[in-house]
């Protein structure tokens, strides 16, 4: 079977839904950020500091290409993975990609929560995060919109609604 993508913004549950699910359908789990450390050595934060955006979005490129073509796989990508180059086109002809749409209340909850995580919005007052999810996504939804698959990835808090959840999420793409 071809490859799951995940998409979304950060915090919409890509890493959280997609182990489940891959666990649930014994098929591999990758998320792309570790699968990118693992690969060189160093965290996305030192990549983007000794490489740059630009040199960073180029091995976030090839690792996906890499990834891509691996078997009965799902793959949580980063937030802005869809955004970059032809990513989102190249996903769509190499596998089935899945937006998983969370509203912004549910990720300004999780994002608040985990901020410190997070060095992007690790310093941003309660207001500012807020804004700053709305105009990301705004900014983001273009290339988001050309996912295969829509799915609502509000419910994942508990551990009862990450399992009906992820068989939600296997029921909807029809995955034994």
């Amino acid at each position: 079977m071809q490859p799951i993508f995940l998409i979304g913004y950060m915090g919409c549950g890509k890493s959280t839904l997609g182990r489940l699910a891959s666990s649930m359908s014994h098929r591999s789990f990758i998320d792309l950020d570790s699968y990118i450390e693992g690969r060189f050595h160093a965290t996305v934060k030192e990549i983007f500091a000794a490489r740059g955006e630009e040199g960073f979005r180029e091995l976030e490129r090839a690792m996906l290409q890499e990834v891509g073509q691996f078997e009965d796989v799902i793959v949580a990508c980063g937030g802005g993975t869809p955004c970059f180059y032809d990513n989102m086109e190249w996903m769509n002809a190499h596998g089935t990609t899945v937006f998983l749409d969370t509203s912004v209340e549910k990720l300004f909850t999780r994002l608040k929560r985990g901020r410190h995580k997070r060095p992007l919005i690790a310093e941003k007052t309660d207001e500012e995060l807020r804004d700053f999810i709305v105009k990301a996504l705004e900014g983001r939804m273009p290339h988001y919109s050309k996912a295969k698959v829509v799915f609502k990835s509000d419910l994942l808090d508990s551990e009862s609604e990450k399992a009906d959840t992820a068989q939600r999420f296997l029921n909807q793409l029809d995955i034994k």
